[in-house]
């Protein structure tokens, strides 16, 4: 009762602020400070909070927000938030009162990212300014209620080194993946959904020699870069009317035009695997990006499905891949939520056709010897020190 009542008042007061004036936390707490009905500093400090949260901020989900341990928050109904804390996602403690409100909440937080979500434009990923990455699908097209997703970005950035405290590496792989970066070889990064594959991809930069001269391109801003020289670019989406989009693909190619030491892409998901793989195989050495693939075994497939809408062959691909690519690194995330590089895979040609080969595995499985050789030489590393363990 006291929070509908404040947030009457609250609105009522702010409607005296000029046009355009940004709606402070501050602001909220004078006009909360105004309410005769509130005792004591504490629910007044409370109030104020719940208030801006439900007027410009996340609404239910600001709370979960500012948890340093929280990961994502997911939202599919008005009632049903879920929260990732590193171990799967689990029923969050807080709710909607209903789908207006979800549909607001996501609207408030597109609009802090700088995008329209309306029926015109149903859906937005976007970058919020704290830094976290926003999905949001309203309804109709999300059956029964707004649908909301946002990843938060660790507090802090991780390296290799905190990587292999975690266990997502081992000694082995560490000297691997570090060889493979400072011997400036193409990279690809791949896993499923949830696997790490940017705050992987984000560790990889961390190893680049800092005078290096680094162009990022990625839909939603997430990649860091050591070096000072650096260059972020994201895309947009088409206004009103259809126009003004700035794709991925548009991106890597102005990136070429900056004489960069690497091209990195967030993540590869349509047309731009093609101007990546042409801009790997013009002289452009060290460049990296992300990839969704369950296997590394099934990258020249996913290369294949991704650049068929430019007209080029599966065969073209096949060579264009094998020619640009040095190695993948392939992650997984296991039941438990331990995520861990699974496989060091290298491009080979076997019977006419080109094969991701496994030169380094987690664990006791199969290595190729083949790969396990060219893996070697990429990493600098001798072929004993590749040969996997079963670590």
């Amino acid at each position: 009762m006291d929070f509908e009542r404040t947030l009457a008042h609250v609105r009522g007061y702010l409607a005296d602020m000029a046009p355009g004036d940004p709606i402070t936390l501050a602001a909220v707490r004078d006009a909360v400070n105004d309410c005769p009905w509130l005792l004591g500093t504490v629910a007044q400090q409370q109030l104020s909070q719940l208030v801006h949260d439900y007027l410009v901020g996340a609404g239910p989900l600001a709370g979960l927000l500012r948890d340093p341990t929280v990961t994502d928050v997911v939202v599919n109904g008005p009632a049903d938030v879920w929260v990732e804390r590193g171990h799967g996602l689990e029923p969050a403690q807080v709710q909607f009162d209903s789908e207006q409100h979800v549909r607001a909440c996501a609207q408030r937080l597109a609009a802090a990212a700088g995008r329209a979500l309306d029926d015109a434009h149903p859906w937005v990923d976007a970058g919020l300014p704290d830094g976290r990455r926003l999905h949001a699908v309203i309804a109709p097209i999300a059956v029964g209620c707004t649908a909301i997703s946002i990843r938060a970005l660790p507090a802090s950035r991780f390296t290799l080194a905190d990587l292999t405290r975690l266990g997502m590496l081992t000694a082995q792989s560490l000297a691997l993946v570090q060889g493979l970066v400072l011997q400036r070889r193409a990279l690809l990064i791949t896993g499923g959904t949830g696997s790490g594959k940017t705050t992987f991809l984000d560790c990889l930069l961390g190893v680049c020699d800092t005078n290096d001269r680094v162009v990022i391109a990625e839909d939603t801003t997430e990649l860091s870069a050591a070096t000072a020289n650096v260059v972020r670019m994201q895309t947009r989406s088409a206004g009103h009317g259809g126009r003004g989009a700035v794709t991925l693909a548009d991106l890597v190619r102005q990136a070429l035009r900056m004489r960069p030491d690497r091209v990195v892409v967030g993540e590869v998901r349509g047309v731009e695997i093609v101007d990546l793989l042409m801009a790997m195989n013009t002289g452009h050495t060290g460049g990296m990006a992300t990839l969704h693939a369950n296997r590394a075994s099934h990258v020249p497939t996913r290369v294949q499905l991704l650049g068929a809408a430019s007209g080029l062959s599966a065969e073209v691909l096949d060579v264009a891949l094998g020619s640009a690519i040095q190695a993948i690194i392939h992650l997984d995330r296991d039941a438990h939520g331990v995520r861990r590089v699974r496989e060091i895979g290298v491009p080979l040609v076997r019977d006419d056709r080109l094969m991701v080969r496994p030169g380094w595995l987690l664990g006791d499985g199969f290595v190729d010897e083949e790969a396990v050789v060219r893996l070697a030489d990429l990493a600098s590393v001798s072929a004993e020190e590749a040969v996997s363990p079963g670590l």
